[in-house]
């Protein structure tokens, strides 16, 4: 069992339960899923970006990378629909909660000048996301070998019902928030 979950079972589960006084231990929020995005606008232009960006998210995730495609035309961008233009990587179970230990343990703090997260980062239900500038933050990814430096995006899915639920579970978890 990774160290997180075994986290959130023993510590989280019961101060969410204290702090906010669920009846059931069904009703206390949960991470569900950890979605990573990459945007590559280039890829219209040059489609071995696209590869690569496959290839990084690949290893920073531990699980193969889905090409996204466009869904609709857009003129001013030179895009039609259904060109390859990104990839994603959705994680469950114990390999989200082996990213979320990589990340708030390991990446998170390579960030240049990084001074925690700011706490506007929910969308009102609970989940949040985070940009990333630089794919070099995750350790897997070999500086020599990068063409360039491109960003990522992160979303946490909880299962929590307001904001105040998924802050004080991440929280707990050990994301490294902002004071």
């Amino acid at each position: 069992m990774s160290r997180i979950k075994e986290k959130y079972q023993t510590e989280v589960v019961p101060a969410l339960i204290e702090k906010f006084a669920y009846k059931s231990i069904m009703a206390v929020p949960k991470p569900e899923k950890v979605v990573l995005n990459m945007g590559l606008g280039e890829a219209i232009y040059n489609i071995k970006v696209l590869d690569k960006g496959v290839e990084e998210l690949t290893l920073i995730a531990g699980q193969k990378a889905v090409v996204t495609k466009a869904k609709k035309s857009i003129a001013g961008f030179k895009l039609r629909e259904g060109m390859p233009i990104g990839c994603m990587v959705t994680l469950r179970s114990d390999r989200m909660y082996d990213f979320i230990d990589k990340l708030f343990n390991v990446a998170l703090p390579r960030v240049r000048d990084f001074r925690g997260l700011s706490q506007n980062i929910f969308d009102g239900r609970g989940n949040c996301s985070v940009g990333i500038k630089e794919q070099i933050i995750f350790p897997e990814i070999d500086y020599d070998k990068i063409d360039k430096i491109t960003g990522l995006n992160i979303s946490i899915v909880t299962t929590g019902k307001t904001d105040a639920e998924g802050r004080f579970l991440l929280k707990l978890l050990g994301m490294p928030f902002r004071n």
